[in-house]
């Protein structure tokens, strides 16, 4: 799927959940304080990211972003040798398990 077909299904869905919902565009404009255009926008799949967060959260719909992008999880012996340190930058390199294998995380 292209990016656009994404951004497209994503508006489907928000307009989906709007109408399951019961609320006009009109109602959830004025309910996150935004204009009647950047709802409409959001729906046709031209959102901005800032509005798609505000419309999911007066939706009830933010909870479906955790399955979206999940919490990666970290392993005991990861957190100890992470005890203080905070990544600000990918090297671009795998990173390397206990046993040698190459991770996401």
């Amino acid at each position: 799927m292209t990016d656009k077909g994404i951004s497209e299904e994503i508006g489907r869905r928000v307009r989906s959940l709007r109408l399951r919902r019961n609320l006009t565009q009109q109602q959830v404009a004025h309910q996150i304080a935004l204009s009647l255009n950047s709802v409409k926008s959001l729906e046709a799949g031209k959102g901005k990211l800032s509005t798609l967060i505000a419309v999911l959260r007066e939706l009830g719909g933010l909870d479906a972003v955790e399955s979206f992008i999940p919490e990666p999880s970290i392993r005991p012996l990861q957190l100890v040798r992470q005890q203080g340190k905070e990544r600000h930058r990918a090297s671009g390199k795998r990173l390397k398990t206990d046993d040698g294998r190459e991770s996401e995380w």
